[in-house]
């Protein structure tokens, strides 16, 4: 009887490792899963600003072209 009690006992520590793990790896997904959408938000917003500055704008004069220092 007493090894049937120890084994059950390691069972069940084993057990509470294990959802213990289970418990640390999903919020490591829910965290990352968080900053993916962040970052998708960050890129969509990086492309719109892209666009508006290559968008073509009106003709500028070569004077707007040269470099301050000339």
């Amino acid at each position: 009887m007493h090894d049937v009690d120890a084994r059950l006992i390691e069972v069940e520590s084993k057990l509470a490792f294990a959802e213990d793990l289970l418990e640390t790896l999903n919020m490591t997904v829910f965290r990352q899963q968080r900053e993916m959408e962040r970052l998708q938000k960050q890129l969509v917003q990086l492309q719109e600003q892209l666009r508006s500055v290559s968008a073509p704008g009106p003709a500028t004069s070569l004077r707007d072209e040269i470099p301050p220092h000339y």
